[in-house]
């Protein structure tokens, strides 16, 4: 995978705030800190983050590492991952970033979570076990197609093992460790 200057900078930066942003409100709602009139506020920025991404994939299909460089192409992929009110364009989404994986220029970590969101989203099971929920009792994993082969469906994407996926995320959502979270959009390989 090409990790030169990105041939957008402008379209670069542009993602990267609009995710950073989205990030920061995600953060601020676990923590039950926002009020009925910022919920809206989030909702809406959620939509508005789709619109744009939907100009940026009929211009460009997927906006990967050459277009755009690698932290914008996963601001680009956390959008659309946030993108659950339209599942049309998530779908699309979905199918785009698969090309740009075929091509070499996507994190297939990625696509394998969008995959997952979309099939959840749609009511549907998953296939990589990405997808998980958070309630009051601890995580859990979303409902999983074949979960006796969990592992090797993952491997085949570059997953780590689910049972060490699940310590991840829970340790990620204790609620001692919710405040050591920064809410800031930095690259890092999927779970």
């Amino acid at each position: 995978m090409t990790t030169a200057t990105p041939q957008h900078p402008d379209l670069a930066r542009e993602l990267i705030a609009r995710a950073e942003a989205s990030a920061a409100h995600r953060i601020r709602r676990l923590r039950n800190q926002l009020d009925g009139v910022q919920l809206g506020e989030g909702r809406h920025a959620d939509h508005a983050n789709t619109k744009f991404l939907r100009r940026v994939l009929g211009e460009f299909e997927w906006p990967g590492h050459r277009v755009v460089g690698p932290t914008a192409a996963r601001a680009a992929w956390s959008i659309a991952l946030h993108s659950d009110h339209d599942l049309t364009f998530q779908r699309a989404a979905t199918i785009l970033l698969g090309r740009a994986v075929e091509a070499d220029d996507a994190l297939v970590q990625h696509w394998a979570h969008l995959h997952d969101r979309s099939l959840i989203t749609s009511g549907r099971d998953q296939e990589y076990g990405t997808q998980f929920l958070l309630r009051a009792e601890g995580v859990e994993l979303c409902p999983l197609r074949a979960p006796e082969s969990l592992d090797e469906r993952r491997a085949s994407v570059g997953l780590a093992p689910i049972a060490v996926a699940l310590q991840a995320v829970r340790r990620r959502h204790t609620p001692d460790r919710c405040g050591d979270e920064a809410p800031t959009f930095v690259p890092a390989g999927a779970t």
